[in-house]
């Protein structure tokens, strides 16, 4: 169950990521194969570096009331435009756009494909 659930999420990710490719200017991904290569390196490092900023920029965070999430989310998109060939990003602003739909595809998909919770 759990490959199972993390393929899922990966293609979700993915999903996010194309949409974002269709929708932002500025974002660009050169075939599915980077597409997919994108999402996975999306899923490691929203794993182990967006713990580290979240972390370190709490202040900020709290500050503007969780505003500053959606910043540390596009700094991790750039991060990995920046380490996958194929993938471009030419702004920050298309990144907090892009980040922006990623997430809210990522919310909604993830909600639709979420077992149903056993009650007591």
């Amino acid at each position: 169950m759990p490959v199972t659930s993390f393929i899922l999420r990966t293609l979700i990710a993915a999903l996010g990521l194309w949409l974002a490719t269709e929708w932002v200017s500025g974002i660009s991904v050169s075939s599915a194969t980077t597409l997919i290569l994108a999402a996975l390196l999306l899923g490691v490092v929203n794993a182990v570096v967006k713990p580290i900023a979240v972390l370190l920029t709490l202040p900020f965070t709290l500050l503007t009331l969780g505003l500053f999430l959606l910043v540390v989310n596009a700094a991790m998109l750039g991060l990995v435009a920046a380490f996958l060939p194929g993938m471009g990003i030419s702004s920050f602003g298309a990144a907090f756009l892009a980040a922006i739909i990623v997430s809210v595809v990522s919310w909604v998909g993830n909600a639709m494909f979420q077992p149903a919770k056993k009650r007591d």
